[in-house]
């Protein structure tokens, strides 16, 4: 069994993972140089210093961080990001489209890489254990999840930092035709149960499954044959304001945090589960199931996530 021990969410008007439920967001950005300093930022693109803040701070959550300001060296680094260097990109191919390829400036060539988020984490707090991006879509969240999960259950490492991070700048908005798009991350650390019990650290939700399938029916249907309980709520897949069928898990409460704080793509698995920690923490008992991908997707993905109690 795997747990979550360490959560934050990087959100405007949000504090911690208890505001993703219960609050809106404020018209603020939030600042990634207020966590982290200017120092060394200067070339980093948003997606990266979101990324960089919201691990410092998921980390210091979950207890992991030495005083010099590294992590236990086998961690592992999953990241889910579909937009997070799209304007670098752009901005490098019309370069070169334009001009020819020296005069792509120095500075962007490592952002644009895809995996650049991950990198600039492991980097900065001395990760090596294994390190993935993923970017395929609305499930991409969640998928990070279950590959975390995955490291963990092979014993590629103790704990996985789990993080999503989109930005929102007029690249994102003109390649997805949406107007208002989430800006900021969210991350977790998960971990195995053992390790986190010889660490003592704080258990703050068990994660029981990770699905994937090719509909949200077939997707609720594997994580109900896995649940040991009915969830009390369902955090549901982003549908572009068209509604979920009834029938599907009737008389459970349904919360689309798209419809709060923007589209949220690759980001919006972590978001979830960092969510459903939040409704744990602020004493709600119970499990929560999340889904991301919609029937109009090519596939959705689930978790199921329990309150802490036999986990401590």
């Amino acid at each position: 069994m795997n747990v979550i021990t360490g959560t934050f969410p990087m959100l405007p008007g949000v504090s911690e993972a208890a505001d993703l439920l219960t609050r809106q967001p404020t018209g603020d950005r939030v600042d990634p140089a207020a966590v982290l300093g200017r120092k060394g930022l200067r070339y980093k693109d948003r997606a990266t210093t979101l990324g960089l803040a919201t691990a410092l701070l998921t980390l210091r959550d979950a207890e992991l961080l030495g005083d010099d300001g590294e992590v236990d060296p086998a961690t592992a680094v999953v990241i889910s990001s579909n937009f997070g260097n799209l304007d670098t990109v752009c901005r490098v191919a019309r370069t070169i489209a334009d001009e020819t390829t020296r005069g792509v400036s120095p500075m962007d060539t490592a952002n644009a890489s895809s995996n650049v988020i991950a990198s600039e984490i492991a980097i900065r707090f001395g990760l090596r254990g294994p390190n993935l991006t993923l970017c395929n879509g609305p499930t991409s969240g969640l998928d990070a999840v279950r590959w975390a999960s995955l490291l963990l259950r092979a014993e590629r490492a103790d704990r996985v930092l789990v993080l999503g991070a989109e930005p929102d700048n007029e690249t994102v908005r003109s390649l997805t035709g949406r107007q208002r798009c989430l800006d900021g991350a969210a991350g977790m650390v998960l971990e195995r149960v053992e390790a986190a019990r010889e660490r003592g650290a704080r258990t703050r939700a068990g994660l029981v499954s990770c699905v994937r399938s090719s509909g949200v029916s077939e997707c609720l249907e594997l994580l109900g044959g896995n649940a040991r309980t009915r969830p009390d709520l369902w955090l549901v897949p982003e549908t572009d304001g068209e509604s979920l069928p009834e029938w599907l898990l009737p008389g459970v409460a349904r919360t689309d945090l798209s419809t709060t704080w923007g589209s949220a793509s690759g980001a919006l698995g972590v978001l979830q589960c960092v969510a459903a920690v939040g409704r744990f923490d602020s004493g709600t008992h119970g499990s929560v199931h999340a889904v991301a991908g919609s029937d109009a997707d090519d596939a959705s993905a689930g978790v199921v996530l329990e309150s802490a109690g036999e986990y401590r």
